[in-house]
């Protein structure tokens, strides 16, 4: 195994230069998808090198958890053996499948929660809640209200049809409403409406996810909330044709607003106001190339290759320790 299995922990620090680049010169779309997969793989390989090594320090320890074949003395003497780094590895590989957990129930805990909040509202699109707190967001796979398409019936997970294909449905609270005049209101739901068609909330998940298996990961979870809200904001500037309205909408929005309930999904107002000027000053420029594979010489090729590199590296590194040790476990037992 040696220094591969090491390797893949040590990749995502590539991942800050990527993300700089990828936000900057990316369209927002490609750049979304490029740092969800690059988050996706990098943390998968990481954490499948955490188990190697918990293999490789544990194989030798009498009382293990692996099978009892694997403490035969041949095993003994053919794994590489690193107490230190598996102790270390068995509580790095525990404290990820905690923090992960507590992300999925999180989402899920908020997601029921605001569903519980539309009860009883009229079904569609558009979900409108009194509150002088003023806020947007998008809820995806949102129950309807009491208006179900013909032919259901209540409490079968019926949606309504709507402009998102029945995805969910888009919050937002009267005071919001009322900071906003007719067509920056239409520039809004259009925002929403494109989080729910874009499905950015399993980006986000994703991307958080990643950062819980391996913090270096997490300026791929920043960018990939960035991008996100690009996205959107570019969708509702081809969808009202004024990009204008929409970055004064963007503005006025996230000067009042909150953000959503959870980092995992997307609202007008990201978790960090910092970017929301760079947001309106994209919209006042012009719109960015939809390049899917822009050329090496460029910073945005320059990103995609560096992603791709760091990406095929860790896979690779992963793959390389992971069929070392089956080897030698395989010469030493009967697998």
């Amino acid at each position: 195994m040696g220094v591969f299995v090491y390797l893949p922990l040590v990749l995502p620090l590539t991942a800050l230069p990527v993300a700089r680049l990828a936000e900057l010169h990316l369209h927002p779309r490609l750049a979304t998808r490029l740092l969800s997969v690059l988050a996706a793989v990098l943390a998968v390989c990481s954490t499948l090198c955490l188990g190697l090594l918990v293999v490789v320090g544990t194989a030798q320890l009498a009382g293990n958890p692996l099978p009892d074949a694997w403490s035969d003395p041949e095993v003994r003497r053919a794994v590489p053996y690193d107490r230190i780094a598996g102790k270390a590895a068995m509580a790095a590989l525990a404290a990820v499948a905690v923090c992960c957990a507590a992300v999925v129930l999180r989402h899920r805990r908020v997601l029921r929660g605001a569903r519980a909040a539309l009860a009883g509202l009229p079904a569609g699109e558009l979900a409108v809640l009194t509150d002088e707190a003023p806020y947007a967001y998008a809820l995806p796979g949102a129950l309807p209200g009491p208006g179900t398409e013909p032919g259901t019936r209540p409490g079968t997970g019926a949606r309504p049809r709507t402009a998102t294909g029945g995805r969910g449905r888009i919050v937002v609270s009267t005071a919001m409403l009322a900071c906003l005049d007719a067509r920056e209101r239409e520039a809004l739901v259009a925002h929403e409406r494109a989080h729910l068609a874009g499905r950015h909330h399993r980006f986000l998940l994703t991307v958080r996810l990643a950062a819980r298996a391996n913090p270096l990961l997490r300026p791929l979870g920043s960018a990939v909330a960035y991008t996100t809200e690009r996205w959107a904001d570019e969708e509702a500037a081809g969808a009202t044709e004024n990009r204008t309205v929409v970055a004064r909408a963007i503005g006025k929005a996230a000067l009042v607003s909150r953000p959503a309930p959870a980092p995992t999904l997307a609202g007008v107002a990201p978790p960090e106001p910092g970017p929301v000027p760079r947001r309106v000053a994209a919209l006042l420029g012009p719109a960015p190339s939809a390049v899917r594979w822009p050329p090496v010489g460029t910073a945005a090729g320059l990103a995609v290759w560096a992603a791709a590199a760091g990406t095929l590296s860790s896979a690779l590194s992963s793959a390389n320790a992971a069929v070392a040790l089956f080897l030698v476990l395989r010469a030493a037992t009967q697998l």
